[in-house]
Order: structure tokens, then C-alpha cells, then sequence
């Protein structure tokens, strides 16, 4: 597994290493003591698959709030989108920053996102599937989101959204 930091501390892509013969190929994409090692959370409560039907689906911006905050682990299994993550953390250098990765069933690319980060995405293609593994359970009373087209966020999303949740829709502008 290789472990890329991006511009927003914390956070890492991490690729697959392959090992191929003819086959195909073998790859590890979990790993408690490395990712023990590395400093990050490690404690999987849930796994979850977000399944969505049309190129430019938008979700997001998510994250959960004490005592409930939760690292991700996401991966994209079939078709690719547009990951994005932006750090919440009050104090932290790169708050209200935004980054961004292509992940997609053929590159193989994961995203870790840290506890203090809220997370969305954008399909870009159709029948795109997303899974996740997560360090916390689902509290809706903890939940919270932001207005994905927030004003001093300003994510610039590859494509017009075509279906987006009418609870995402509705959600106000970033509050820290």
C-alpha cells in the first residue's frame, strides 16, 4: 500500500500495489497495523455502499460531530466519481480547504479522511458504486452537512448535477 499525504494534513490517498502474474492480480487494501502505524484510525464499525444510478449524482458535504466524529475509508468499485473532502477543523492550517481525487474501479485509488473533515462526491459516470469503511456508527442526531455549492468553500465540481437529495439540496452554507 502507498500512502500519499495530500495538502490537507491527515488526510492520504493510498494506492494498491499489485502483485501480478497471469491471472491477473493481488492487492491489499486493508491493513490494521500499517495503517496503526501511519497514525490513523483503525477501529472499522461500519461498512456502507452508496449506489447511485446517473452521471453527475451529487452527495455531500456529510460529516458526523462529537462524540460521534468518524474517519472514512472510501473507495470507488464501479464506474469513478469526483471525491471531495474539506477540513473542518477550527484550527487547523488548511481550515475550509478543499481537495480532490478521481477515484474509479480501474485505478484502484482509496481516500482516507480524518476525523474533522465533512466529505461529498459527484458521479461521472452512470451505475457508479462508492464503499466505505467507517470508524463510528451512523448518528443522525450527530449528523451534519453543508450546502454543496457553499459560497466560501467554493468546490468547483466537474459537471452540472443532475440528481442531488432534496436534504442536500436544502442544507444552509458552511457554519463553523
Amino acid at each position: 500500500m502507498i500512502f500519499t499525504e495530500t495538502k490537507l494534513s491527515g488526510s492520504y490517498i493510498i494506492e494498491s500495489e499489485k502483485i501480478e502474474d497471469d491471472r491477473g492480480f493481488f492487492s491489499r487494501i486493508w491493513d490494521k497495523i500499517i495503517f496503526e502505524e501511519k497514525g490513523l484510525d483503525s477501529n472499522i464499525l461500519q461498512s456502507s455502499i452508496s449506489f447511485n444510478k446517473k452521471r453527475g449524482t451529487l452527495r455531500g458535504m456529510h460529516y458526523q460531530v462529537q462524540p460521534y466524529e468518524e474517519s472514512k475509508l472510501v473507495r470507488c468499485t464501479k464506474g469513478s466519481i469526483f471525491d471531495v473532502i474539506v477540513d473542518i477543523r477550527k484550527n487547523s492550517k488548511t481550515f475550509k480547504n478543499w481537495m480532490s481525487v478521481k477515484l474509479s474501479e480501474s485505478n484502484y485509488k482509496m481516500l482516507y479522511i480524518p476525523k474533522g473533515f465533512a466529505h461529498g462526491f459527484q458521479t461521472l459516470e452512470d451505475n457508479s458504486e462508492v464503499y466505505y469503511e467507517i470508524t463510528e456508527i451512523s448518528s443522525p442526531e450527530h449528523s451534519r452537512s453543508f450546502r454543496f455549492d457553499d459560497n466560501t468553500i467554493r468546490i468547483k465540481w466537474p459537471l452540472k448535477v443532475s440528481v442531488i437529495s432534496p436534504k442536500d439540496n436544502e442544507c444552509k452554507s458552511f457554519m463553523p
